[in-house]
């Protein structure tokens, strides 16, 4: 009977330990055979690193674009806790897929008295909370530490407001308060589990699995400010999940070189896989100082300098809940219009602030405070001294929110970001709920192979990608030369003929034919909207075109391509109600007429739709305010009738541009594409 049981038992045994291997093998072979299937799909890293994922189902040779927000701040950004946020980078990424967040106020036992969700989720999202007050926000947060009674913690948990500007201002100095010892070690130590929390949290709502669903980075916000607190922000993107074990914050790197050299020691040439984008922040807060053509010692940039800079800053933000930076505008001296566009009032946060409390002594912007569309154009008059250009940028937009709620750039149920704002305090605040200049932000486009990290790092690398003011618009780019044929807005293989025969946006432009012009084709497809919600039909298509030619002389034009900028369209002010005809789908095609081979230039596209009602008007119309009538304008919304708001806003989405060089380098390269595979949508594209 023993031996019996025991020849059964031992059967067993071999039968499980078979079972168990065989289960093994086979989960090795499918890691494997993924992998392998990856690597078909995707470039190696630099240092042999390699995603570990599987193969995504949805995958298109000739690129699908992807929506998301390259900009969210959490509890951990020392602005958006003193403004009462609590939710965390898990919370806002599980946000930015569809889940529910709270929104402060809170009451006294936690609970939200305000709830927001997106009706629509993101494809991918990056937290990129501010590094520079990690440590100093855990301490103030966790009894555990010794400096967690410091006197400066004691004004963080009771004096919020004064916190903000506290905490903000010495780090904006480069400098840590006492609190962080005398070599701020403190700090840098108690910033390890939030940064550790921010790295788990990506990695955890990154969909491996082959439906490729979502999406997240590694990223954080390197937040510096010259001398008079213009705006020197950059958000810090890594391709996977090999990142320095701490992030480099302006108190660390206090100036932008300094930062891009220990980017390259820390990340690039570490050896590690570490791959990184920096994108600056918008710029119409930085007073110029963002895009700088001098050294830190004074000196002007040098060719190296240039080189540097253009490889690590691919992308800029062009607009987000502090406005747009496109290009400025100003009715005595400008011609185009549509540069007005969510152009704030001032030109750094110190006139911001002070303009709370003494408006005279705040400053407007300037046409030099760092335009986008003059930023390109100074990189190009650099080209010519430098052989490089180092401002050679791709557009983005992005939200900045500071509740956590990537995405959340409805117009409609705005409930402010609180970026810079005050806090909310106890109760939901009457009237208007966020600074009348500021708006819900915008949405990053990126024309990628398939939703995975390393294509969607891949396209913004290459600058295949553009930014929205909030819909999502579909955008396309191509510039080629006269191969481009007469009738590609008429084609069903318009994208497999954009590539073969020109670059994609965010490409160098080379023509074979030193006497040929450049020619141009976009095409725009409204956003659908959702169930209930339509979107808002597109009015126009416009070509922006900035050039310096062999003299130095700079040239601006705006042509428009295809829509009707008379066609009627508007918005009933009253009631928010739209009327007019407008486009679900437009494209065009055009040459340059006027183009000089002896002259630098670059394109893009801008798409925009009819008027619409701004959030601020549609909260003061749900509000009954009528600005005839003084007994109408509840406290609160006053605002809704001063000579500074803006009622109609015309949503817009801006492609990265094409630029053209004398001298380029990289020549017309066609895409390898099956043209079978073209997407076509009512005879063109998605």
């Amino acid at each position: 009977m023993t031996a019996c049981f025991s020849a059964v038992f031992n059967g067993f045994l071999r039968t499980l330990r078979f079972v168990l291997f065989a289960s093994l093998a086979l989960v090795l072979v499918t890691v494997v055979y993924a992998e392998e299937l990856v690597s078909e799909n995707s470039s190696e890293d630099q240092g042999g690193y390699r995603e570990s994922r599987q193969p995504c189902l949805n995958r298109d040779p000739q690129r699908q674009v992807f929506f998301g927000d390259t900009h969210v701040h959490t509890k951990y950004s020392l602005d958006a806790s003193t403004q009462g946020t609590r939710t965390s980078p898990a919370d806002a990424y599980g946000f930015a897929r569809g889940a529910e967040i709270g929104v402060q106020p809170w009451t006294a036992d936690g609970k939200p008295l305000r709830r927001l969700r997106l009706e629509r989720p993101l494809d991918f999202a990056v937290v990129t909370d501010h590094a520079e007050l990690f440590g100093e926000v855990e301490m103030c947060q966790t009894p555990s530490f010794e400096t967690y009674t410091s006197w400066q913690c004691n004004v963080y948990r009771n004096f919020p407001r004064a916190a903000f500007f506290l905490f903000n201002t010495q780090s904006s100095r480069g400098k840590r308060l006492g609190m962080c010892g005398e070599d701020g070690e403190f700090c840098r130590d108690a910033g390890l589990r939030p940064w550790q929390e921010i790295q788990h949290a990506a990695e955890a709502a990154y969909d491996r699995s082959e439906d490729c669903e979502f999406t997240s980075f590694v990223a954080y916000e390197w937040t510096g400010a010259s001398d008079n607190l213009a705006n020197l922000h950059r958000n810090i993107l890594f391709k996977n999940k090999q990142v320095p074990a701490l992030p480099l914050s302006f108190i660390d790197t206090p100036s932008a070189p300094l930062l891009w050299d220990a980017l390259d020691r820390d990340c690039v040439n570490a050896g590690t896989g570490c791959e990184v984008l920096v994108i600056p922040h918008n710029s119409n807060l930085s007073d110029g100082y963002m895009f700088s053509l001098t050294r830190d010692d004074g000196a002007p940039i040098t060719a190296e300098d240039a080189k540097q800079r253009a490889r690590l800053e691919r992308l800029v933000e062009l607009m987000q809940h502090k406005g747009s930076s496109e290009c400025f505008y100003d009715p005595l001296n400008s011609a185009d219009e549509l540069c007005g566009f969510e152009q704030l009032p001032y030109g750094t946060f110190a006139d911001k602030f002070v303009g709370k409390i003494l408006p005279f002594m705040s400053k407007p912007a300037k046409p030099d405070a760092g335009f986008i569309r003059d930023v390109l154009r100074d990189g190009m008059a650099q080209e010519q001294r430098l052989g490089v250009n180092p401002f050679k940028l791709g557009f983005i937009a992005s939200s900045d929110t500071h509740l956590g709620a990537p995405g959340a750039v409805a117009e409609k149920g705005f409930l402010g970001h609180g970026g810079a704002g005050v806090p909310v305090g106890e109760e939901v605040p009457e009237g208007l709920p966020d600074d009348l200049e500021f708006n819900p932000g915008g949405l990053a486009a990126v024309w990628a192979e398939e939703n995975s990290r390393t294509s969607l790092f891949e396209g913004m690398q290459r600058r295949e990608t553009y930014g929205t003011s909030g819909p999502r618009i579909s955008l396309r780019f191509f510039g080629g030369d006269e191969a481009l044929p007469d009738d590609i807005c008429e084609r069903r293989d318009y994208v497999a003929l954009g590539y073969e025969h020109g670059v994609a946006m965010g490409g160098d432009l080379s023509l074979p034919d030193v006497s040929a012009s450049p020619v141009f084709t976009a095409f725009a497809k409204m956003d659908a909207g959702r169930s209930g919600r339509p979107g808002m039909p597109l009015q126009r298509i416009q070509i922006i075109k900035g050039s310096v030619d062999d003299k130095g002389q700079r040239n601006e034009k705006v042509i428009d391509i295809a829509g009707d900028a008379a066609s009627g369209a508007g918005v009933n002010l009253k009631t928010c109600e739209t009327f007019g005809r407008g486009y679900t789908q437009l494209c065009g095609r055009w040459k340059d007429p006027q183009f000089d081979p002896a002259e630098y230039a670059y394109y893009y596209a801008r798409v925009v739709e009819n008027p619409s009602c701004r959030w601020s008007q549609q909260i003061c119309v749900a509000a009954k305010v009528n600005c005839d009538d003084p007994s109408t304008i509840k406290s609160g919304y006053e605002q809704c009738c001063v000579a500074a708001h803006r009622p109609i806003i015309q949503e817009r989405a801006w492609s990265s541009p094409i630029w053209l060089s004398p001298k380029a380098e990289v020549s017309l390269r066609p895409m390898a594409v099956n043209k079978q595979d073209s997407n076509a949508v009512e005879g063109l594209l998605p």
